[in-house]
Formats: C-alpha cells, structure tokens, sequence
C-alpha cells in the first residue's frame, strides 16, 4: 500500500506558481490561469521522515509525485531476491512515470532524508492533460527523457571499470544540481557507500576504494555526505573512457 506520508495544508495552486523548481517537473509556458487549473488537482503536499516510504513496490499505481526538498531512492526487489536500487529522486524530479504501464509501484520508494512531495492524481492528470495540450506534451517529454537516461546509464556501466562508472556518476549528480541552481562541484548527496554501489552494480568497499584513490588523486574531496569536485575536466575523461573490466581466462 501507499504511504503519503504526513499532509500540510497549504494553497497547491499558488505553491505551483511560487515553487521554484516548476520550471523543472511543469512546463515553461503555462498561463497564470493554467497554473491554477493545475494546482487544483494536485493533492496536499506531504512530508517523509529519513527512511519513512513513500508508496509500497507492487502496490496500485494511482499518483505520481513530484520532489519538492530532499531526496528519495527506489529500491526494487528481484526475482532472485536481490534488492537492488534502481532509481534517484532529487527536487524537480517526478516519481513514477515507470508504473504507469503496469499499473502497479515498480520499486519501493523511501526517503533518504527529511523530504516532502506533491502529489498528482494520475487520473485527474490524464484527464486534465487532454484538455491541456501543453501538458500533455509535458509529460511525454519527462517519460521519454527518462527512459533515455535510463538507457544512457545503463550503456555507460555496462562492463565498465569501477572508476569510469563512479566518474560518470558523480558528473550525473553534479550536473543535476547545476539543472536545480546549486553549485555543480560542491553537494551534499544523502546516498550511503552502499547505495551508491548498489545503483552502480559494485560492492560498498569497491565503492569506498575507489573514492579513496580519487581522493589520493585530488580528483575530489568527500566528507561524509558532503562531495566537493576539484577536477572535473580529469573526471569527465575517466567517465568517457571507453577501457573495460578485463576478463578472467
């Protein structure tokens, strides 16, 4: 089931057009009035608290959710058992477009810190969308961006080293931020070793070995959750190197 987490009660309709990350997750040319058609449907915004979920895996798809503060991570279990993390949310970001198919949660998504969300009506969204062509064209933009970094991500780790796939990942993450208004070279990412491994297909210490030669190399310096780039242009070679995992004979 679907855990919405703790509601406050504020106007929707006029948090959509003060938010200021409705450039990201809304698009650029809604009139004043469409905003407020807009805000209308959208359900009260809720609060997580670190490790609280947010909707169930399996669950009925029935809402999508935009990212207001905070961050969130989606963990899927497999066939084989395996959990593995499959996605990131970061403010702007909208979460489920993968369930709309299905009809069903395809991970569980839990709060990697104190967040909160919006949450969209698929239904009332579908039906407004049909009315709204801007809208509409909207969403279909986000799926396909999304299913398009998907298969980004997946080309860019497949077989790579260890070092290339954290390269690239840091430089996805820092230019995320840059996209929200945030300095691209220092962040703070809520992400454990663990689920920084578990997203790039490694294991926590490679991930944790790996972070200390960047940091021998001056390539970063991380405290924590606190990550600070200092060479971004020796990062983005490693992150298109095209080496590969040499295999075993």
């Amino acid at each position: 089931m679907a855990n919405h987490g703790k509601r406050f009660d504020d106007s929707t309709a006029s948090q959509c057009l003060s938010c200021y990350l409705k450039a990201l997750c809304l698009p650029r040319d809604l009139t004043p009035e469409q905003f407020g058609t807009l805000g209308r449907i959208v359900d009260a915004p809720v609060r997580l608290d670190k490790r609280e979920s947010l909707v169930q895996q399996g669950a009925t798809f029935s809402h999508l959710y935009a990212v207001r503060t905070g961050s969130l991570k989606q963990v899927t279990d497999g066939a084989n058992s395996e959990t593995l993390l499959t996605a990131l949310y970061l403010p702007g970001d909208i979460i489920g477009f993968d369930s709309i198919g299905s009809g069903h949660y395809s991970g569980t998504i839990v709060a990697l810190e104190s967040s909160s969300v919006c949450r969209l009506p698929f239904e009332c969204l579908d039906e407004l969308s049909s009315r709204m062509p801007i809208l509409r064209r909207h969403l279909q933009r986000n799926i396909s961006r999304t299913m398009q970094e998907e298969r980004l991500r997946l080309h860019q780790l497949l077989s790579r080293t260890a070092e290339a796939r954290l390269a690239y990942f840091l430089l996805g993450i820092s230019n995320r931020f840059r996209q929200r208004g945030y300095s691209p070279h220092h962040f703070r990412l809520a992400m454990s070793r663990g689920d920084i491994g578990s997203y790039l297909g490694l294991t926590h210490e490679t991930v944790g070995r790996t972070l200390a030669a960047y940091q021998a190399q001056r390539l970063l310096y991380v405290s924590g959750r606190d990550y600070h780039l200092l060479d971004v242009t020796r990062l983005e070679r490693l992150a298109s190197s095209t080496g590969r995992r040499q295999k075993r004979a």
